[in-house]
């Protein structure tokens, strides 16, 4: 006798509750030992143990009195195997799309209403200008707003099939490859949607779609600091986190908070450093004055509070509104505005060199 016949008279008994499967084939049988005269089975069950097990033992010893030479010592063991781990919830995605992406960044805010989005497109831009090559996803779920800021509404992205995945070809202008939800949504269409759905549209956003070969990945997130942020902080490889914020007291009180989110010691992503928006008021007749609007050194006083750098101060100029409005960002020009995102994306890059 040998361990192959020994199995194949074990393949007699089934598994009533599994579709009459049998046990070799279910993978119970741990360990087949034959020495000489002397037969030793060991059948492996899980931790909760099946409530056939008995009749499974006493089958099995069954089958090999049965087949095997009169006279042979049989002896069936039995030994706890762990379980099969159980499939994650949700999507299956990995970050094989991301392998060939540097740096990625999340680009957040502890509030809304502080010029996130129009901060992270501009800063796109700005980067590809500068001869990076760079993407961003719109991660803002329930108010995409990158469509309208590149004037790519009416843009429907690809998708190609690889295997049994989906891959979602990503929108190109300015320079940059531009992936929202906003492509799939009509922007009349108010997205309601619960945290886990919201999570896995998305990764899909992101985690799906074919980056390429990049140097920044910029993800502009919801603002806030729900379980959104961090289920992305715990499935998106991101390097850390650009704060943006207004110089007024309610959105820095706020910006405390994204700060130690990231902090957490469940997150622990580097908060690079913090954008302060609307930081003065410049008439575009008048580039050189100043309007302290919303208070003065705000920002510079809570980057200081949390040893983080300010990499950028982006003044309330009417082209800036005009541009996003019209698709048109105002990095591409050289006003004073388009000279301040500049700045702010020289000091990024500084920041990961």
């Amino acid at each position: 006798m040998d361990t192959a016949e020994i199995r194949k008279y074990l393949s007699e008994v089934l598994h009533p509750a599994k579709g009459d499967k049998d046990i070799v084939s279910l993978g119970m049988v741990d360990r087949v030992v034959v020495d000489g005269n002397r037969v030793e089975v060991t059948l492996g069950f899980p931790k909760h143990r099946d409530p056939l097990a008995e009749y499974l033992i006493g089958s099995a010893r069954a089958a090999l009195v049965r087949n095997c030479p009169k006279g042979t010592d049989i002896e069936v063991r039995t030994v706890v195997k762990d379980e099969a781990p159980k499939k994650k919830a949700g999507l299956d995605l990995g970050v094989e799309e991301l392998s060939s992406v540097r740096h990625i960044i999340g680009i957040a805010s502890g509030k809304g209403g502080v010029g996130k989005s129009t901060v992270a497109v501009n800063l796109a831009v700005a980067l590809a200008r500068m001869g990076y090559r760079v993407g961003l996803a719109d991660a803002d779920v329930y108010g995409p707003s990158v469509p309208k800021m590149t004037d790519t509404e009416d843009a429907v992205p690809d998708a190609i099939r690889e295997g049994e995945k989906d891959i979602i070809l990503p929108i190109e202008k300015y320079g940059v490859k531009w992936m929202s939800i906003g492509y799939f949504a009509n922007p009349d269409q108010a997205l309601i949607w619960r945290g886990p759905m919201a999570c896995n549209a998305l990764k899909q956003m992101i985690l799906q779609v074919r980056w390429g070969e990049l140097d920044f990945l910029l993800i502009d997130m919801p603002p806030g600091t729900g379980d959104i942020h961090i289920s992305l902080v715990h499935d998106i490889p991101m390097e850390g986190a650009v704060i943006v914020t207004t110089p007024q007291a309610v959105a820095l009180a706020d910006v405390e908070k994204g700060v130690n989110m990231f902090r957490n010691d469940s997150v622990r992503k580097p908060v690079i450093g913090l954008v302060e928006n609307m930081a003065w008021f410049t008439p575009e007749e008048l580039p050189q004055n100043r309007y302290y609007i919303f208070g003065q050194g705000g920002g510079e006083r809570m980057a200081a509070k949390y040893g983080i750098p300010v990499l950028g101060q982006i003044p309330i100029v009417q082209s800036i509104r005009e541009g996003g409005d019209e698709g048109q960002p105002a990095a591409l020009s050289s006003r004073p505005d388009g000279v301040a995102f500049a700045e702010l994306a020289a000091r990024l890059a500084d920041a990961l060199a």
